[in-house]
């Protein structure tokens, strides 16, 4: 099954105390379906199943009513964290137009992400921003003479700095360049807005699209 969370988010406690929840569950009963749910001491949670070709994904924050675990969904906090992709992960389909440089922000293999600025900066020192759309592609039109050598990436409204990285030589050339982020968070679609687990003894039990889901620790 993939791995999901972080190493530093699977090193909880070593046991929860009796009558707590907090804790690391994996789906069991259900044959080809890999699901995980991760509720955090702090509040907050992860969640994912995988089956055959399709991933879905949820995070937020949880809260315990009674026999009842309620799970509400919510974007990341902070910002991603970027990179520059490998040439072995570009899938790129065409050329940019003539005079235009383009930046896709995403995670490869799973999907864009929008809503991210971007700052171009040439070599003559000229700075041009713009905004990844659905596609996670943002474009500037910029000067024949001038090249591409630095980027600087951001949420959009977001108070954060920049992130700045160099642009290796050959996307500098082409004109086009990818950059990765480092968590499925930020380009997935959340699964659910809020779901409800019910609490019976160390057994979570998630009702989802008409079925019944167990999770154990």
């Amino acid at each position: 099954m993939k791995k999901w969370f972080g190493a530093a988010l699977l090193v909880l406690a070593a046991a929860a105390p009796a009558g707590e929840v907090t804790g690391h569950y994996y789906l069991s009963g259900v044959r080809e379906v890999g699901s995980e749910l991760l509720l955090r001491p702090d509040g907050a949670f992860q969640w994912m199943i995988s089956y055959g070709a399709v991933d879905r994904f949820a995070q937020g924050r949880w809260q315990r009513q009674g026999d009842k675990v309620q799970l509400r969904t919510s974007p990341p906090g902070a910002e991603p964290v970027y990179r520059v992709f490998r040439e072995d992960e570009l899938n790129l389909r065409k050329p940019p137009a003539e005079g235009r440089w383009v930046a896709i922000v995403g995670m490869p293999k799973v999907g864009p992400m929008s809503g991210v600025e971007v700052h171009f900066v040439g070599q003559s020192g000229q700075t041009w921003q713009a905004v990844t759309d659905r596609n996670g592609d943002a474009q500037v039109a910029a000067p024949a003479g001038d090249s591409w050598v630095r980027v600087g990436l951001r949420r959009a409204g977001s108070q954060a700095a920049l992130q700045w990285l160099a642009l290796p030589p050959a996307r500098s050339s082409a004109r086009i360049a990818a950059f990765a982020v480092d968590d499925t968070a930020y380009v997935l679609p959340q699964a659910f807005a809020q779901a409800t687990l019910r609490v019976e003894g160390e057994v979570l039990i998630m009702e989802l699209e008409g079925q019944a889901l167990r999770y154990q620790r």
